[in-house]
C-alpha cells in the first residue's frame, strides 16, 4: 500500500489547484471533466482514458481497493493521483503515435511527369494500401492549379516542385502559408531540350534572343537554366525570355515555333525527341548531379492535425520512393505510370527514361542509368540553395533566414525516421555537398555565395 499512500499524498498537495495542470482550480477541473463526459471525446482526451485506467487497473489489481480509492477520492481526483506519480502524458502522446489513421481516403495531386513517379505509382502498385490509406491520385493541368487546389484544401497533399513550399511558406507568389515537404520524389530526370533547328547551335552564346519555357517560376528547371545561361555569359531577363509553360505544352509549343527549347522534366524531353521536333542538348545532372527537382508536400496544418495519416502517408510514399530508386523495377513502374490517367505516353517513351538507355535526337543511343533516380530524402542544403536562387533573381528580397527556413519547411527528421521504419538508412542530418557547374556550395555562407555572381537582380 505505498504507493496507494504516495498517491494520496501527492493528491493532498495537489487539491489547491487543479490537480492535472490545466485548470485553475480544482472546481474548474471537474467541470471540464463532466463536460468531456457530455461531449463527443477528443482523440487525446480518449488516449489520456485509455491510459489512466489501464495505470489504475495496474496500482490497484482487486476490484474491492480500486473501488474505494475512487470513492474515496473522487474519480478525477484520483485520476489526478496516479498522474501525480506516472508519466501519463508521455504515455498518452506514446499511444497517440501509435493511434488510428485520422482520415482514410485522400486526395493527392500530380503533374503527369516522370518526377512524380512515386506519388503516381503508390496507387497502382498498391503502396498506399499498404500503409491503410485509400488515396485517388488526381492529375492536375498546372503547378499552380495544384498549388492553389492544395491550399484551398481540395487535394490533402500534393506533387509540388521543390521550392514551391519554400515560396509558399514565405508568401512569395501567394500569401504566406506554413507549408512542408517532407520528401524529395526524384532527383535529377530534367534535361534542355532544343528545336531541331537548332542542332548547329550548341554553344549557348549563341542563344541570344532565344525564346525558352520553364515549368513555373519557383523551379528548379528556371534557376538551373538561369545559371546555366549567365554561366555562359548571358542575362537570362534581357538575352533570352523565359516564360512558364506547362510541362504537357512543352512539345507542342516546340513544333509550332512558339520556343526556341525547354529546360523541363521528362517525360517531355525525350517525347520531343520521339515526335521529332527536338533533340536534347543536355541532362541536367550534367549541371548538378543528384539535384532534386519535385517532392511530396503538404501544409503544416495537415502535418499536425492529422499527424497519423500523415505518418501513413509519408511512409507510402518514401516505400515507393525506394522502390522506384531499383533498376530491376523501371520496366515495370514504367507499364504502371503510361496509362492515360495518369502519365498518358508510350511505354517505350518512359522506358528510356527510367532505364536510362535512350536517343538523344541527334542519332545517338545514350545510356546513362541515373539519367532520373529516386531518393527520399531532403537535405536542409537543397533547400538553402533554392533560397539563394529566389534572393538572386529578385523573387524574394532583404534578409533570409535560410537554415531556418529549410529545416522548418524540408522536414529532414521525420523522413529519417520513417525510413527507417520502412527498413531504410537514412543518412546523417546536415547538408550535403552540392557542386555546380563545377563550384561548390557552401550552405553555410549563403550571402558570401550570392556575392560571388556577377549576374544577379539582387
Amino acid at each position: 500500500m505505498a504507493l496507494f499512500k504516495d498517491a494520496f499524498d501527492a493528491t493532498r498537495r495537489l487539491v489547491r489547484g487543479c490537480a492535472c495542470g490545466r485548470h485553475d482550480s480544482e472546481a474548474a477541473h471537474n467541470q471540464a471533466m463532466r463536460a468531456e463526459t457530455v461531449a463527443a471525446p477528443s482523440e487525446e482526451t480518449t488516449y489520456r482514458r485509455v491510459v489512466e485506467n489501464a495505470l489504475m487497473r495496474a496500482v490497484f489489481p482487486q476490484d474491492e481497493a480500486r473501488r474505494l480509492f475512487i470513492k474515496t477520492l473522487g474519480a478525477s481526483t484520483a485520476a489526478a493521483a496516479i498522474a501525480s506519480v506516472f508519466p501519463i502524458g508521455f504515455a498518452t502522446e506514446a499511444l497517440a503515435q501509435t493511434g488510428g489513421i485520422e482520415k482514410k481516403d485522400l486526395k493527392v495531386g500530380f503533374i503527369p511527369i516522370t518526377c512524380a513517379t512515386p506519388i503516381i505509382m503508390a496507387s497502382p502498385m498498391g503502396f498506399y494500401a499498404k500503409h491503410g490509406l485509400n488515396v485517388e491520385v488526381i492529375k492536375t493541368a498546372g503547378w499552380a492549379v495544384i498549388r492553389d487546389k492544395t491550399i484551398n484544401k481540395e487535394y490533402d497533399a500534393a506533387h509540388m516542385l521543390a521550392p514551391m513550399p519554400l515560396a509558399i511558406s514565405m508568401g512569395a507568389g501567394s500569401n504566406p502559408i506554413p507549408y512542408t515537404m517532407p520528401a524529395v520524389e526524384n532527383i535529377n530526370g530534367q534535361a534542355i531540350t532544343l528545336s531541331m533547328k537548332h542542332k548547329d547551335k550548341r554553344d549557348p552564346k549563341s542563344w541570344k534572343g532565344f525564346k525558352f519555357a520553364v515549368p513555373f517560376d519557383y523551379s528548379m528547371h528556371n534557376y538551373l537554366l538561369r545559371y546555366y545561361l549567365a554561366e555562359h555569359g548571358l542575362d537570362p531577363d534581357t538575352d533570352v525570355q523565359i516564360r512558364a509553360v506547362p510541362p504537357p505544352e512543352m512539345v507542342a509549343n516546340l513544333r509550332a515555333d512558339n520556343i526556341d527549347g525547354f529546360l523541363g522534366p521528362d517525360p517531355f524531353n525525350q517525347r520531343a525527341v520521339f515526335d521529332g521536333v527536338g533533340f536534347i542538348h543536355l541532362l541536367t545532372k550534367e549541371l548538378w548531379n543528384g539535384h532534386p527537382c519535385c517532392g511530396f508536400a503538404a501544409s503544416q496544418e495537415f502535418v499536425t492535425g492529422q499527424p497519423n495519416t500523415y505518418r501513413a502517408l509519408l511512409k507510402a510514399i518514401i516505400d515507393a520512393t525506394a522502390f522506384a530508386s531499383k533498376q530491376e523495377n523501371r520496366k515495370s513502374i514504367a507499364e504502371a505510370i503510361a496509362p492515360a490517367n495518369y502519365l498518358n505516353q508510350p511505354v517505350t517513351v518512359l522506358e528510356q527514361i527510367l532505364t536510362g538507355t535512350y536517343a538523344d535526337g541527334l542519332g545517338q543511343v545514350k545510356r546513362d542509368a541515373n539519367r532520373i533516380d529516386f531518393d527520399p530524402f531532403p537535405y536542409d542544403s537543397f533547400a538553402v540553395w533554392m533560397l539563394t536562387q529566389m534572393k538572386r533573381w529578385g523573387q524574394i528580397k532583404g534578409d533570409v533566414d535560410y537554415a531556418g527556413i529549410a529545416s522548418k519547411v524540408y522536414l529532414a527528421t521525420d523522413t529519417a525516421k520513417l525510413m527507417q521504419e520502412v527498413g531504410l538508412n537514412p543518412p546523417a542530418p546536415g547538408s550535403k555537398t552540392i557542386v555546380m557547374m563545377g563550384k561548390t556550395f557552401d550552405a553555410a555562407k549563403p550571402e558570401d555565395y550570392l556575392k560571388s555572381f556577377p549576374i544577379k537582380r539582387s
